[in-house]
């Protein structure tokens, strides 16, 4: 019977190989699916793997997560030093990193912080950041950029960089007179670690030292405190005469070059405690804080949160795939249907040679299963190909580690579910073919 089949579906090869092309396209794109969905999923919670709590400014814990780890948007709000300072100097916090963000180079994000952060921050399973050219922090005006950023504006160490206040169409002016001078330049990490340039705290408040309110909001953010003195010299006067004191320089200017400066407040604050049995104690501890609103939030529950977002879109692209698949099991069936008037001579001669009706239906079933295991096994291989040529590409824009392999215990459950529908879709065919070959073989006339 096999070797029957075979032979069948050889006689008919180039509406064989459409149908298997079609069921194996349909195959590689729901598995293409399911593994892209998976590689993100996994690609976004690798992204933070040593911080156990992101501690911001009262606002949305998801909004704080993708600011923060994903350099995605800003936090709404900012919160003060003294209160980073109180973070740290609990009993239950092992390290604690502060982090200012606000400004951008050519829309990548600069995240103002300290050495801290390249000792404790890790990623996938507890990998350190590494530097692959140049050195860490070299003084205020120094800048390390992640692999992404290097490679798409082309800048290596010793070359120099200017900020620009918020990104996109929020942006405004740049800090032409605060210059940073690239030192070092991070390994690739397959996260959005590769798309940040990263400067020492004292750097970042020093672009953003001011003498009069700012316009913009993200202008004033990070803006250090004035001093008693120049509050009493600015609005000490009473003749109108203040646009001529917003030129005078010497009560306000700070020394560009003074290393210890510090901003008055920041965006974030990443915490590893001692014991992980401690967090929610912490976290509502700072829920409670007194100074200031603050939200304190577990990273693997704010990522919860964006797949219970996403998941209308996953589930949307499944009902796609599926319908493709449908598709292609339609295609199988509509040629093993079509076929079947112009083989009734084929089928009254295997009548002929001892074949029952029963016998000839087998047969359409064994063909489905052929060119359904071909179909799958085509899908499987140019999964493979696809995967093969698209993930350099994917791990370096995007960060999505898309490596082939074998298909695992859920695809393979999958692929079975595939193919029993597929032999399934031979019902109707071998029911016409059993009442034919039975009509057949009663008829005198052939």
């Amino acid at each position: 019977m096999l070797k029957l089949a075979c032979l069948s579906l050889a006689n008919r090869r180039f509406s064989l190989a459409l149908t298997v092309l079609a069921i194996a396209l349909s195959v590689a794109l729901i598995l293409g699916i399911e593994r892209l969905r998976d590689a993100a999923r996994e690609g976004f919670a690798s992204t933070i793997s040593g911080v156990d709590l992101i501690v911001g400014s009262r606002g949305s814990d998801l909004q704080i997560l993708l600011a923060t780890a994903y350099g995605v948007g800003f936090t709404s709000n900012s919160l003060g030093w003294e209160t980073y300072e109180n973070l740290q100097a609990l009993p239950q916090t092992e390290w604690a990193v502060p982090l200012a963000m606000g400004d951008t180079y050519r829309d990548f994000p600069i995240i103002g912080t300290t050495e801290a952060y390249f000792e404790h921050f890790s990623y996938g399973k507890g990998q350190q950041l590494t530097l692959v050219d140049g050195v860490g922090f070299d003084g205020t005006e120094s800048a390390i950029l992640g692999a992404e950023v290097a490679r798409s504006t082309g800048l290596s160490v010793g070359g120099t960089l200017i900020a620009a206040h918020g990104s996109g169409p929020v942006r405004s002016e740049d800090h032409d007179d605060h210059p940073f001078t690239i030192t070092g330049i991070l390994a690739a990490t397959g996260t959005p670690v590769d798309r940040m340039i990263y400067v020492p705290l004292s750097g970042f408040a020093l672009l953003h030292v001011t003498d009069k309110p700012a316009a913009d909001p993200l202008e004033g953010m990070m803006a250090t405190e004035l001093t008693e003195d120049d509050h009493t010299n600015e609005h000490d006067s009473h003749d109108h005469a203040d646009e001529h004191d917003t030129h005078d320089h010497d009560a306000h200017d700070h020394d560009p070059h003074d290393h210890g400066a510090t901003p008055d407040q920041i965006n974030a604050v990443f915490i590893g405690l001692t014991s992980k049995s401690q967090t929610l104690s912490v976290q509502r501890w700072i829920a409670e804080y007194e100074d200031e609103p603050l939200t304190a939030v577990l990273p693997g529950a704010a990522l919860l949160q964006l797949w219970s977002i996403t998941g209308i879109a996953e589930r949307t692209l499944r009902i796609v795939a599926m319908a493709v698949v449908v598709a292609g099991i339609l295609g199988m069936l509509t040629m093993l249907s079509a076929t079947l008037e112009a083989r009734r001579r084929e089928f009254a001669i295997l009548r002929a040679v001892g074949a029952t009706p029963g016998k000839i239906g087998a047969l359409l079933f064994v063909e489905a299963a052929l060119i359904t295991i071909a179909g799958l096994l085509g899908g499987v291989v140019i999964l493979y190909l696809v995967q093969t040529v698209s993930a350099p590409i994917l791990s370096e824009r995007v960060g999505i580690d898309l490596a082939p392999g074998l298909p695992v215990v859920s695809e393979l459950r999958l692929l079975g579910v595939i193919f029993a529908v597929g032999v399934a879709s031979s019902l109707l065919p071998a029911l016409r073919v059993y009442r034919v070959t039975v009509n057949d073989g009663l008829n005198l006339r052939l």
